[in-house]
């Protein structure tokens, strides 16, 4: 059956390819975060433990959110993790780093994702695609936020 939401094939595509590395990135930076969660260690090891735990949920449901937007834009979501590397600007971790090399990842994960959802917003924009621009705006917040809070753990 068609699609007739008031916006065009050609910008549902385009958003929803935008839409797709957005959630290629989300769930990398989502493994990552639960890796880390996982194998922290040091003096930190509570706050971070805590801290990483807190965002990897918040990612989860977010993975969701964005994959249904896809679909309600009548594209399908990629669902494998091969399809997410290739989409993904982040990559996984495979290496044991230390608590504060952790933290300066995930300061770089969380910005990457800020980046891939503001220039989404440019397309989504364009074609009067609210629903879509406030997801976006709401991941930009989350992400620009737990960037913050994870630069301010590291020693300048």
């Amino acid at each position: 059956m068609e699609i007739n939401i008031g916006i065009n094939e050609t910008n549902r595509k385009a958003i929803a390819e935008g839409l797709s590395k957005l959630l290629a990135d989300s769930y990398i930076l989502f493994l990552k975060t639960h890796n880390y969660h996982w194998n922290v260690t040091g003096p930190m090891f509570q706050t971070l433990h805590t801290m990483f735990e807190t965002q990897y949920t918040e990612l989860f449901t977010a993975v969701d959110e964005i994959a249904e937007r896809i679909r309600a834009l009548g594209e399908k979501a990629p669902g494998s993790f091969q399809t997410f590397q290739q989409l993904s600007q982040i990559t996984e971790e495979t290496g044991s780093p230390s608590a504060e090399e952790m933290i300066e990842n995930l300061v770089l994960g969380q910005e990457a994702v800020a980046k891939t959802a503001r220039e989404i917003s440019k397309i989504a924009d364009e074609a009067s695609d609210e629903p879509t621009l406030d997801l976006l705006t709401q991941r930009m917040q989350i992400h620009e936020k737990n960037a913050w809070m994870l630069r301010s753990l590291i020693a300048h």
